[in-house]
């Protein structure tokens, strides 16, 4: 069974249950700045798990695009990449509130049954291989056991035969008749801000039931990884087991005196695709499943290597895979590679495929042969990839070749400061921060010369790095669109404005390209070659305050994507699927748009830009306040 018919099977099997689909969102979010890229699949739904409507109802369906940079340095193992697609399944509301379109909501007992089937018989998973685990619950925090979705998934082991007890402390090891598992919150508990103590006020979280396949101890995953001497237990890193999905039952609400129940129960499914696809096809490495089959044999032509031929080249091969496929799908979806924001992660992985690259011998210029695949191979569900490629082409080749040049300037950099037996920590972080070198790449280059390398001293200097970028981080997100402030939801309306105002100075050609809201500014990167002119600017500022002084009021339709599109609505249509959008309109002003707005331009005050510069090749970016 290929990825691509996973995909489409769960689509069309929560189709069948009253859920409708929703495209993809971008892997830029749209209007949060709280973070850099779409990591879930929940991440767009956030709005609608805390009550306010979904214009498609109260259930929904979809394959998601994520992209997590926080687990760059993991890729090498078998399961663990950047890029991924999460199958989510969603329901907002009590099930007895019906939601006028002719579905309810659901909770545990519907969703932990649909699962099963979904994986049991839609996929045909042997339901013997399956594993679950589930909350343990925290009196402290007044949550209780999960025990009702343990008995659920039980009572579902049991009809079919299978010997299911409940384990209470697995991580001291499994009995074999052992099936369903309770763990504490730091693994059965979710929200976007991880633990209940790390929550901030407001944030919705909940218990989750995970599901996982196990591959067999008969393959000697655990024997043969640096954990076996650890009793062996779902939640083990050897490999045996992998985690396929996760349940999230979401009906709390952070509050400052505790938790208080949300006043809707809502379910968030997650499920990796490509590794439920591992478990079908039974096949631990996530690199050899049939979705990187067409990169996978390029790269191997490119190099005159097998994949899996050599432990070290596999490392190697995985990193390629993971990264260039990353890469492609995040150029497709507007990123250009820089040195701030989503373009510099963009950047790392592009040159870090460069290295690694050079590590198989694969000759110079060849990572533009890489896209063609990854297009070709997802072509199905993502149509867009080929029409861009020729772009993400060129983006790919420019990269490299301003990363070859920084190459050939920190190796003469690395010659200079061989003039001591010991490379210094500093050296080696100048190295790594200035010029790309990764510690390990000029530890071999040391080691050549017959030179060391204070690690230690290096580890502070990153140490030092890291605190800086996460202080800067917090700082420039702090009091985003995420609060729903006042002053937020003033300046993502004055948004529309600003691109309405945009496209009758500079022409049709101007398209929103990103932003970034927080209460005391806003930032609007639009697609323009060249830099405005004060005369521009100030035709801009112009359109929009007349139309904020016309106190004009802010209305929205739900309406099929065709219809929004008759409309002149803009907006990312993205992929094929026809479903219903929200549209605000502002006057003339036309928009798909999922945020929350002012009721008239009036509230909004006197709109002015403060500045306006390049954001990346082709992409230029306003700042501007409400005063």
């Amino acid at each position: 069974m290929r990825t691509d018919d996973i995909r489409s099977a769960y689509l069309n099997f929560f189709q069948k249950r009253g859920h409708r689909v929703v495209p993809a969102a971008s892997l830029v979010p749209e209007n949060d700045p709280t973070t850099l890229f779409t990591g879930s699949g929940m991440q767009p739904i956030v709005p609608y798990l805390l009550g306010e409507k979904h214009p498609l109802g109260t259930r929904i369906v979809n394959s998601q695009k994520c992209f997590r940079a926080q687990d760059i340095t993991d890729v090498g193992d078998n399961r663990h990449t950047t890029f991924f697609e999460m199958l989510g399944n969603w329901s907002f509301g009590d099930p007895t509130s019906p939601d006028g379109i002719g579905a309810t909501g659901y909770f545990k007992a519907e969703q932990i049954a649909w699962m099963w089937e979904f994986l049991t018989e839609t996929i045909g998973l042997d339901p013997a291989r399956l594993y679950f685990t589930c909350f343990r619950g925290n009196a402290g925090l007044g949550i209780p056991k999960d025990t009702e979705s343990a008995e659920l998934w039980q009572k579902l082991l049991w009809a079919k035969g299978v010997k299911a007890e409940i384990g209470e402390n697995p991580e001291a090891g499994m009995r074999s008749d052992e099936k369903i598992f309770y763990y504490s919150e730091e693994k059965n508990w979710w929200s976007r801000a991880g633990v209940p103590d790390n929550m901030p006020q407001g944030e919705p979280g909940g218990p989750d039931s995970e599901i996982f396949w196990d591959f067999g101890r008969e393959r000697g995953l655990h024997e043969q990884s640096v954990w076996k001497n650890i009793p062996c237990h779902v939640n083990c890193d050897c490999g045996r087991f992998m985690e396929i999905g996760n349940n999230v039952f979401m009906e709390y609400r952070k509050t400052s005196s505790g938790f208080e129940k949300l006043t809707q129960k809502n379910v968030d499914f997650g499920g990796g695709l490509e590794r439920i696809a591992a478990a079908k096809q039974n096949e631990p490495d996530v690199f050899l499943g049939d979705i990187f089959s067409a990169l996978r044999e390029k790269i191997e032509t490119l190099s005159q290597k097998r994949y899996g031929a050599d432990s070290k080249d596999t490392y190697i091969f995985r990193v390629l895979l993971d990264h260039l496929r990353a890469s492609v799908f995040l150029i497709a979806d507007g990123v250009s590679p820089s040195n701030t924001d989503q373009g510099y992660v963009l950047r790392r992985l592009l040159r870090r495929a460069v290295r690694f690259a050079d590590r198989l011998n694969i000759p110079s210029e060849s990572l533009t042969h890489c896209v063609n695949p990854v297009a070709f191979q997802y072509a199905e569900a993502y149509p867009t990839l080929l029409e861009k490629s020729k772009a993400i082409a060129d983006s790919i080749s420019a990269e490299e070749s301003k990363f070859r040049e920084t190459l050939t300037r920190g190796l003469k950099e690395f010659e200079k400061r061989l003039e001591v037996s010991v490379l210094t920590g500093k050296d080696a972080f100048e190295l790594f921060s200035t010029y790309g070198f990764p510690l390990e790449m000029t530890k071999e280059m040391a080691q050549e010369k017959g030179m060391t390398i204070n690690e230690e001293e290096f580890q502070e200097e990153f140490s030092k790095h890291q605190e800086l970028s996460r202080q800067a981080s917090h700082g420039k997100f702090k009091g985003g669109l995420a609060d729903a402030s006042e002053m937020s939801v003033k300046y993502h309306t004055a948004t529309h404005l600003l691109q309405f105002a945009l496209r009758k100075v500079l022409g049709g050609e101007v398209f929103q390209k990103g932003s970034n809201i927080t209460h005391e500014r806003l930032r609007f990167d639009f697609s323009y070659p060249k830099k405005m002119t004060d005369e521009e600017k100030s035709a801009v500022e112009g359109i929009v305050n007349r139309k904020i002084n016309e106190k004009i009021p802010v209305s929205y339709e739900d309406l099929p994507i065709d219809e929004a599109r008759k409309l002149g609505a803009i907006g990312l249509f993205e992929e094929k699927y026809k479903e219903r959008v929200r549209v605000y309109k502002i006057g003339d002003s036309v928009e798909f748009c999922g945020g929350p707005h002012v009721v008239t331009t009036g509230e909004l005050g006197h709109f002015r830009i403060i500045k306006e510069e390049a954001s990346s090749a082709g992409v230029r970016r306003i700042k501007a306040v409400l005063e």
